[in-house]
């Protein structure tokens, strides 16, 4: 990457997350905005490289697996210790449907992540044990870009919500940023997330699949914190 090439990425992505930090909270235009200028080629394919060398990612970007329908209604009929239940109730006392996005298999690898990780959002967020709440996206946030490595939007993302935080929710800084440590250690130590074919998994008890998977709660450690003034 040239100089000029740099400069302009650079000058792109700066006014891009300007108007995010200026945006409200949940604006999908100016997030869609952020991802097309954080994604250059080369930092894109560093975390391709990194992503394939775990073989369900592997498989999942050759056959473009993609979750389907899913009806919330059976979910809701699943044990309650299941994931798939979990999953169900999450999206259904949050007001929300499962995200049902087309994808064209000729489309190219960062294509088809970003529709990966879109309609997995909010599966990550129960198999994870994030909410809705500020601090539930902040800690998914830091569990993305621990997995993702190069992502430059997932850092892009938490620099912009806690830049929100310095100007408009100072008393929460304390929350959120337990919130990111959590997320980030529970994204180093988690088996990679992307390319899972969770539609298989919904029988599964969720805290087996969180052992399977290597997702370990971290909010005993933070609560129990001994502060020395």
């Amino acid at each position: 990457m040239n100089n000029q090439t740099l400069r302009n990425q650079t000058d792109e992505i700066l006014e891009q997350f300007i108007a995010l930090v200026q945006a409200p909270y949940g604006d999908f235009q100016a997030i869609g905005l952020l991802v097309n200028a954080t994604s250059d080629p080369e930092s894109m394919q560093k975390m391709l490289d990194r992503l394939f060398q775990t073989p369900w990612t592997q498989l999942a970007f050759r056959e473009r697996f993609q979750l389907g329908k899913i009806d919330l209604h059976q979910l809701s009929l699943l044990p309650p210790d299941t994931f798939g239940y979990a999953y169900g109730v999450h999206l259904l006392s949050n007001g929300l449907k499962p995200v049902e996005l087309k994808f064209t298999k000729s489309e190219n690898d960062y294509s088809y992540l970003m529709t990966h990780l879109t309609e997995t959002h909010d599966i990550w967020h129960v198999a994870i044990g994030a909410d809705t709440s500020m601090e539930g996206e902040i800690k998914l946030q830091a569990f993305i870009a621990a997995q993702l490595h190069f992502s430059r939007f997932a850092l892009a993302m938490l620099a912009k919500n806690f830049l929100k935080t310095a100007i408009h929710d100072i008393d929460q800084a304390d929350q959120r940023l337990d919130a990111l440590t959590q997320g980030w250690i529970m994204g180093k130590q988690a088996k990679c997330l992307v390319g899972i074919k969770w539609n298989t998994l919904w029988e599964m008890p969720l805290e087996q699949l969180r052992t399977e998977l290597y997702i370990i709660p971290q909010m005993g450690y933070f609560a129990n914190v001994n502060r020395v003034i």
